[in-house]
């Protein structure tokens, strides 16, 4: 018996269900200084210098400066029940993701893992944001505060969400549009890329 999708009703009541209300955070980002003023605050301070170069690495001003300060390297669903690796290249053709969606099986538990760069300075509130969208109807937001990095040209970081669950039942069976951006305190919009979801009753039905 084939599945009859869901209305944009039964779409909208479903977003209703499982959104979070949006929290204030009454917080001020300090103002952002260069990796040099860093550098040169204190530096005649044997100690403190020393402990601003393992911070910092003594390396960071040698970096690409025709690099981006930030680069978003890969996305990856991790999800152990996965039969097959679910990995985005965000360095390659990112307009090809909504044509061919992730798929995973409905009520599977997975996290969600951006591997990046910070080349050149110091970058304070890194954020990570999400939305769903099911037939243009949004049906879930999620804000994640990835943190604070300094440079780090030669190896990349690692952010892992906490865990999620796929959607379950037979309306929420379907194929989700996701927008995704990475950003920062300062509303830096470092990488936004679109993906597709696709959950079914099992991986392979």
């Amino acid at each position: 018996m084939a599945e009859s999708e869901p209305t944009t009703e039964q779409l909208a009541a479903l977003a209703a269900a499982t959104e979070e209300p949006d929290t204030a955070v009454n917080y001020k980002p300090p103002a952002p200084k260069s990796l040099q003023e860093i550098q040169d605050l204190d530096k005649d301070d044997e100690s403190l210098r020393k402990y601003k170069e393992a911070l910092l690495g003594s390396t960071a001003l040698d970096a690409d400066p025709n690099k981006p300060n930030i680069q978003v390297t890969r996305m990856t669903l991790v999800c152990e029940a996965a039969p097959f690796p679910l990995v985005l290249d965000l360095q390659g053709d990112l307009d090809s993701f909504k044509k061919n969606p992730f798929v995973l099986k409905e009520a599977v538990e997975y996290k969600i893992k951006i591997n990046f760069k910070v080349n050149k300075e110091i970058v304070s509130g890194l954020k990570y944001i999400q939305q769903s969208f099911r037939k243009g109807v949004k049906v879930d937001k999620s804000d994640y505060m990835v943190g604070s990095y300094g440079p780090r040209p030669d190896q990349e970081y690692e952010f892992l969400t906490t865990v999620e669950e796929a959607p379950k039942g037979m309306l929420a069976r379907g194929t989700y549009n996701v927008k995704s951006k990475f950003t920062d305190d300062d509303k830096h919009d470092h990488l936004s890329w679109e993906w597709s979801l696709t959950i079914k009753k099992d991986w392979k039905d």
